[in-house]
């Protein structure tokens, strides 16, 4: 189909839609790909490539998933700039690391910056998952006024669980404690869940499990020279443009602990007049979710050759 800018929005996944091989396929058809990743490489200081087309069990570090998620997002957004170089989308939004890819791709942070940053993002995690192991679950069939509830009557001293992600109406994902996941899943199939389906996960984004490595992660995002962006990007915690640099570090800083609030971004997308979201990336998660949320849209998914010989240039 032919985008129209006015009313296409970019997309960009977060951790989940890592998948073996994501991005090789492009990088073998197109060069400005095949660039991106070389670039992405020798930033790092090692072939993380290497380990996104090869090594499945290294791939689902989280160290290494948010990068090579990011690094697949901005290869696949500068082959749909190469092909289509005067076209300009109405607004971006990341989800969760995504965020970070949205305001590489908006101009406000620098491809190097913005890799290095998740990059950082990742290991830090990874360390509070070990300092302050914790996990996560999928509630299908609950609203999230329920889910609060539950949630609180969940939590106790030093055992908190809280919903970290609003993914689409009825796919509410909780982050936390374990004992406190634990009692918030009962508590959920009591309540009605259609299904409670805990994550392979032994870190709790979104959840303020993750406050142990705030301090190290402002640090570094002190580090990183930001501007204002050129488009409009959507931020996670507010779920509205961030308007200016100061908007823009503070969504970053409190999203670690913060829910997603994905749900309403896309809703705020479609009421600024967006009909078409481009999902550019690794998978189709969001793309996916697009259709519980409403399916007077459409999602189109970019990350391989092949997705983009379906594009109408």
């Amino acid at each position: 189909m032919k985008l129209t800018p006015q009313k296409t929005a970019f997309l960009f996944p977060g951790q989940g839609s890592q998948a073996l091989g994501m991005g090789k396929e492009l990088a073998a058809a197109y060069p400005v790909a095949k660039e991106t990743f070389e670039e992405a490489d020798q930033i790092l200081g090692f072939a993380l490539s290497k380990i996104m087309w090869g090594d499945a069990d290294a791939l689902n570090d989280t160290a290494n998933t948010q990068p090579a998620l990011f690094i697949h997002s901005i290869a696949a957004l500068r082959v749909f700039m190469r092909l289509m170089p005067k076209f300009e989308p109405a607004c971006l939004s990341g989800h969760s690391l995504g965020e970070i890819t949205a305001l590489c791709a908006a101009r406000s942070i620098s491809f190097s910056d913005g890799l290095k940053l998740v990059r950082r993002r990742g290991e830090l995690m990874r360390h509070a998952g070990e300092i302050a192991p914790g996990g996560m679950a999928a509630i299908l069939g609950l609203e999230i006024p329920i889910l609060e509830e539950i949630c609180a009557e969940a939590s106790q001293e030093n055992e908190g669980i809280q919903v970290a992600n609003d993914n689409c109406p009825g796919q509410i994902v909780i982050s936390g404690a374990k004992p406190a996941l634990d009692r918030a899943l009962e508590l959920a199939k009591n309540a009605g869940a259609r299904r409670t389906i805990p994550l392979a996960v032994s870190i709790a984004p979104h959840s303020m499990l993750m406050s142990v490595i705030q301090r190290d992660f402002d640090e570094a995002l002190a580090n990183v020279d930001i501007a204002e962006a050129s488009i409009p990007v959507i931020g996670n915690v507010g779920a509205e443009p961030l308007s200016n640099i100061a908007e823009i570090k503070s969504d970053l800083r409190a999203q670690l602990t913060s829910r997603v609030r994905w749900t309403e971004s896309i809703q705020y997308m479609i009421s600024e007049g967006v009909e078409v979201f481009v999902e550019l990336g690794s998978k189709n998660v969001l793309t996916g979710l697009l259709r519980r949320i409403d399916r007077s849209v459409k999602g189109i998914p970019l990350g391989e050759a092949k997705d983009f010989e379906k594009l109408a240039l």
